[in-house]
C-alpha cells in the first residue's frame, strides 16, 4: 500500500480522472482530449505555481501521507491504585486537582498556566489577518505565543537604516497586542528569528525597543527544509522585498517581468528565505551575545532534519545552555510550503521525537546540561499532548501547536461575524443565538473582564474555550494515569500497540507492560 497521495491533492486543488495507478499517480487511463485536472497536467498550464498548497493566504495545510507510526499506535495507561503529585484520597485525587503549571528555562523559568504554546506564526497572511485572536486568546489562557520569521522585513512601513530595522510598526502591535492582555506571572511573548531577521538586527530591535524577553533562533520546522516563504501579489512590495534582501521569484524588476505582471500573464510572485549554515561556535556566540542584549530566554526551533543534525541541535543547545529546545516533526503543518516537500520529506514525528528522547537522556546521563524540550508536529487534542510529554519524560516540558489554535481562533471568528449578521448555521444556531449562548466559556470571560470584555475578539474567545476543552480533557487523563501534576508523567504512562512502535520509541509494547510488577502480584 502506498503511503503517499501522489500526482493529485485538495491541497494543489487537483484531482484524478479516472484510479490513478499507485506509484506514479498518473490516471490508470491517459487519455488525449481530457482537459488536465490531475497534478501532472496542471503544472504543464501554470508551472511552478502548482508546487504549493492553495489558495495562499486563507488556508493552513497538513501533510496527506499516511506514515507507518503515529501516535494513535500507543495508548495510554490507567491504573487503579494509588496517586501521585497529590494524597491518595479518593476526595482529594480528582481530576480538577490536576496541575498542569509547567516552567520552561532555568532557573524559575517561564511559566505557563498549561503544557502547550502556539509554535511561530509569521509573516503569511493568514498569521496577520488571525494576529489578535491568537494572541489575545493565548495570552488570557496563560500561555506563550511565538512570533514568527520575517514580520519586520514584510512590513512595508519598517524603518531600515543602516540595514538594520529601526521601527517595525506590525512586529510592536504583535507584541503589544499580547502583553495587554498577558495574565501577570504567566504565559510570554517570544521573537523569532531566521537568516533575514539576522541581519536585519530584529531580535535586538524586540529586545532593546519592544523589551521582549525571550528570542528563538531558527534552524527550520517540519513542513519543510528550506526557508519561510510567502506570495506576493503586488509588485511595489515584491520589489521592496528584493531590496531588502529576500529571494524574490520572478525578478521583479526585470523589464519584461514587470510588463508580464502588468498584462496578468501571472498574479503573484513568490519571496523566500535563504537557508542556514549552522555551526557549534557560531550558534554558541549568537546565544551568548543575545544574552549579554538582555534576552532572558534563548530558544532554539530546528525541524525535521536527518538523525545527525537531531543530535547536533540536543548538543548545542546543551552547550550554549539556552532555555527551550523545539523539535517539530514531519507531517505538521504550515501556511505555505512546498506540498510535494512537505509530504516526502524529513524525519516523522513520532520517531524524531524518539531520537530527541535517546540523545537527551544521555547526555543527562552524563551530568550535561539539558534544555527545556518541546515537541511540535501534528498535535491538536488532549491525547496527543499526553502521548508527547509521556514520549520526552522528563525532559519535555510543553508541546508547540499551531494549526490548531490557528483553526480554533478562525473558526470562532467567522462564527463572531455570523452571530453578529443573525446568519448563524444550524448546528450553532440550535444552541442560540447571543455570545453567551454560543460560547460556553463567554459568560466567564464577560465577568472576569468585565467592561475590557467589549474588546474581547470572538476568535479570541474561541481560542481560549479551545484550551479549556483541552485543560479539562488532560486532567482526566492525567487522573486516569493517577498522575497529577505534569512532571510526573513518565514513559511508562503509555504503551507501543505494535512492535514496530516499541522497536522505534522504546516504549513497551502494551503485552509485555508491567511484567515485573505483574509477576510480583501472581507469586
Amino acid at each position: 500500500m502506498s503511503l503517499s497521495k501522489p500526482n493529485a491533492s485538495p491541497a494543489t486543488l487537483t484531482k484524478n480522472r479516472t484510479e490513478p495507478c499507485p506509484i506514479s499517480g498518473i490516471c490508470v487511463t491517459c487519455i488525449d482530449g481530457c482537459p488536465g485536472p490531475c497534478e501532472v497536467a496542471k503544472s504543464a498550464i501554470r508551472g511552478s505555481e502548482i508546487i504549493y498548497p492553495a489558495p495562499f493566504g486563507v488556508i493552513t495545510v497538513g501533510s496527506q501521507k499516511t506514515y507507518p507510526v503515529d501516535l494513535s499506535h500507543f495508548n495510554i495507561m490507567g491504573t487503579t491504585v494509588g496517586a501521585v503529585g497529590i494524597e491518595t484520597d479518593s476526595d482529594k485525587a480528582i481530576f480538577p486537582n490536576v496541575n498542569l503549571e509547567t516552567r520552561i528555562g532555568k532557573g524559575k523559568g517561564l511559566r505557563l498556566k498549561v503544557p502547550w504554546f502556539t509554535c511561530a506564526l509569521g509573516s503569511t497572511r493568514i498569521a496577520k489577518d488571525n494576529w489578535k485572536e491568537l494572541a489575545i486568546g493565548a495570552a488570557i489562557s496563560g500561555t506563550m505565543q511565538v512570533i514568527g520569521e520575517n514580520v519586520c522585513g514584510m512590513d512595508v512601513n519598517s524603518e531600515i537604516n543602516n540595514g538594520k530595522v529601526a521601527h517595525s510598526p506590525e512586529l510592536e502591535w504583535r507584541v503589544k497586542t499580547f502583553n495587554e492582555w498577558r495574565e501577570e506571572g504567566y504565559g510570554g511573548i517570544a521573537v523569532q528569528s531566521n537568516i533575514e531577521d539576522t541581519r536585519l538586527g530584529v531580535l535586538e530591535y524586540a529586545i532593546s525597543d519592544l523589551e521582549v524577553d525571550a528570542v528563538e533562533l531558527k534552524w527550520g520546522q517540519g513542513a519543510k527544509d528550506i526557508g519561510g516563504e510567502v506570495k506576493i501579489k503586488d509588485l511595489a512590495k515584491a520589489q521592496l522585498l528584493k531590496r531588502r534582501g529576500y529571494i524574490v521569484l520572478p525578478d521583479p524588476e526585470d523589464p519584461d517581468i514587470i510588463e508580464a505582471f502588468k498584462k496578468r500573464h501571472f498574479g503573484e510572485f513568490e519571496r523566500h528565505s535563504r537557508v542556514g549554515m549552522v555551526t557549534r561556535e557560531d550558534f554558541v556566540n549568537r546565544v551568548k551575545e543575545l544574552r549579554s542584549l538582555g534576552a532572558k530566554y534563548v530558544f532554539l526551533k530546528t525541524g525535521a532534519y536527518r538523525p545527525a543534525d537531531v543530535a547536533r541541535a540536543v548538543k548545542f543547545s546543551s552547550v550554549a545552555g539556552i532555555d527551550l529546545l523545539t523539535i517539530d516533526g514531519a507531517g505538521g503543518g504550515t501556511g505555505m510550503s512546498p506540498w510535494r516537500m512537505m509530504n516526502e520529506w524529513g524525519v516523522p514525528s513520532v520517531e524524531i521525537w524518539s531520537l530527541t528522547y535517546q540523545y537527551t537522556d544521555r547526555l543527562a546521563k552524563k551530568g550535561e546540561h539539558v534544555p527545556s524540550l518541546a515537541f511540535a508536529g501534528g498535535i491538536t487534542m488532549e491525547d496527543h499532548i499526553f502521548k508527547a510529554l509521556a514520549l520526552g519524560a522528563p525532559y519535555v516540558k510543553a508541546v508547540g501547536m499551531a494549526r490548531s489554535p490557528l483553526t480554533a481562533a478562525m473558526v470562532s471568528k467567522n462564527v463572531g461575524q455570523r452571530i453578529v449578521e443573525q446568519k448563524l448555521p444550524v448546528y450553532y444556531a440550535r444552541y442560540g443565538n447571543t455570545f453567551e449562548a454560543i460560547f460556553v466559556e463567554a459568560g466567564r470571560l464577560r465577568s472576569r473582564f468585565k467592561e475590557k470584555s467589549e474588546d474581547l475578539p470572538a476568535g479570541a474567545m474561541g481560542l481560549y474555550t479551545y484550551n479549556q476543552r483541552l485543560t479539562q480533557g488532560l486532567k482526566q487523563l492525567m487522573c486516569g494515569a493517577r498522575k497529577f501534576a505534569i512532571q510526573h508523567i513518565t514513559r511508562d504512562d503509555i504503551a507501543a500497540l505494535t512492535p514496530e512502535a516499541e522497536r522505534i520509541s522504546g516504549i513497551k509494547y502494551i503485552m509485555d507492560s508491567d511484567k515485573e510488577e505483574v509477576e510480583k502480584i501472581l507469586s
